[in-house]
């Protein structure tokens, strides 16, 4: 197996709703919101984190190849392709050749982790893009905004448990960046493509069921050459 290109996705992701990707503090601060969302410890700006990316994309693909029954709902690995046949084998094989799999010890097909290989994709942290930044600090606008929430007393109507969780606003963009490995010329784009298109439809974050976190590529490059269109063009009767 030998490395034979490493091809680079950039581009600008635009929140069309609030997005929330929390921060795990769960302390309570005077004056503070109950619910944070993560922010660079130096800038104290929000960002998205490769991690959270990589992770929604690889389960809407598991989903979409119908595995995470047989995975019981853990990620994709080495020993759960033995199972499968012909076309999903393939599949599951590009999708382990893409996120990884982690190793499971004695009685693991060793042929197959070789054939697999390395993880080719590296999903970056997407910081907010600077004209955006810029833009809010000209407005004297925050970077973040407030939402209050309550849950509702079915019998009473009244608003019980009220609590406010902080998101990033609508509009908002930020730069995207991803890597992907090449080995003895092999393509695995299409299904780069097709979590990018999932992620699209699906959303990002939490509470993507109550409308946060949806999002959209305003643009994206693969190698410096324009590639929304492509992105575009993933039938979605298909993605969905």
């Amino acid at each position: 197996m030998k490395l034979t290109a490493i091809r680079k996705f950039t581009g600008r992701l635009e929140l069309v709703t609030g997005l929330h990707i929390g921060s795990g503090n769960n302390e309570m601060h005077i004056g503070g919101t109950d619910n944070p969302v993560l922010k660079n410890p130096i800038t104290q700006e929000p960002y998205i984190p490769g991690s959270s990316l990589k992770g929604k994309i690889r389960s809407l693909l598991e989903w979409k190849l119908g595995v995470v029954g047989q995975t019981q709902g853990k990620p994709l690995g080495f020993r759960d392709i033995n199972g499968l046949l012909g076309a999903e084998r393939e599949a599951a094989k590009n999708l382990l050749k893409l996120f990884g799999g982690a190793p499971e010890g004695a009685g693991q097909d060793m042929k197959l982790v070789e054939e697999i290989g390395p993880t080719r994709l590296a999903f970056w942290d997407c910081p907010l893009t600077r004209s955006w930044v810029e833009e809010m600090s000209r407005r004297n606008l925050l970077l973040t905004e407030t939402k209050m929430e309550n849950m509702i007393d079915r019998i009473q109507g009244v608003a019980v448990n009220p609590r406010n969780t902080e998101r990033v606003p609508a509009g908002a963009s930020f730069d995207f960046a991803l890597t992907l490995r090449v080995h003895d010329d092999e393509d695995l784009r299409a299904t780069v493509f097709e979590g990018l298109k999932l992620l699209e439809l699906t959303g990002l974050g939490g509470s993507v069921s109550r409308g946060y976190g949806k999002v959209k590529f305003a643009e994206l490059k693969l190698d410096g050459e324009d590639v929304l269109p492509e992105l575009a063009r993933i039938d979605l009767a298909v993605a969905a």
